[in-house]
């Protein structure tokens, strides 16, 4: 496209201080779309061993069956590992009664909103579950992040496909003929991840990229080389 179109490209437009660090003071996107509890996130991240913690959000617009809902919880609950699930207050209903009461104590948490770069960029988390919205999907790869992709619509589904056989950084589970990922699916996506070749495989690749990611928007890279073209393209017109 570079060679039809005087084409620019800017990023990953992620704060500065996730990245090239160049802007002390560019440390998030400057608003919240919920109320976020912080400290009580990261406390408890805190507390987890490295790579321990598999994360799960679906964003801030993916509203889940019912039935979906369930087979992610009993999935968490059968892998046995640490979990950060973020489930929007309007979703809280859709969770298992007595979920929390059998979930292993200390080994869950689950809270309504988050900041996803912090929990991303924490050394515990080993793992993303996420439904590869294009923000989760950037944010992901900037961080170096391996993922468990469960895609819902537009998109999604492409990101989802790029993250795993693309650019090799996760799994994308599979649903069955109704739509449902099912909780023996989800199981074997995350132990993929956290504990087989394939997770040590997409985490070097995870790696790869967050350092490309860093490089384009450095000085001197393909991104600050752009803006600065871009400026004095503005400034000669």
């Amino acid at each position: 496209m570079r060679k039809m179109w005087n084409l620019k490209v800017i990023g990953p437009t992620l704060p500065s201080m996730y990245l090239d660090k160049r802007l002390q003071d560019d440390k998030d996107y400057g608003f919240n779309l919920f109320k976020v509890n912080h400290n009580k996130c990261m406390n408890w991240l805190n507390e987890k061993p490295k790579r321990s913690v598999v994360y799960i959000s679906f964003g801030s617009n993916v509203k889940l069956r019912h039935e979906q809902m369930e087979e992610i919880a009993w999935g968490l609950n059968d892998s046995h590992v640490n979990f950060l699930w973020v489930v929007r207050v309007e979703e809280e209903g859709k969770l298992p009664k007595d979920f929390m009461d059998v979930t292993e104590i200390g080994k869950g948490l689950v809270v309504a909103w988050c900041r996803q770069l912090d929990v991303l960029a924490h050394e515990s988390v080993g793992c993303f579950v996420t439904h590869c919205g294009f923000n989760s999907t950037l944010e992901a790869i900037s961080l170096g992040v391996p993922v468990v992709g469960m895609p819902q619509w537009t998109d999604q589904t492409t990101n989802a496909k790029l993250l795993d056989e693309t650019w090799g950084v996760g799994v994308r589970v599979k649903a069955d003929e109704n739509g449902i990922v099912r909780r023996g699916n989800l199981v074997s996506c995350i132990k993929k991840i956290m504990e087989d070749e394939k997770g040590v495989i997409a985490r070097m690749n995870a790696v790869k990229w967050r350092e490309l990611a860093k490089a384009a928007v450095d000085e001197g890279g393909s991104s600050d080389k752009d803006i600065h073209e871009f400026v004095n393209d503005l400034k000669h017109e």
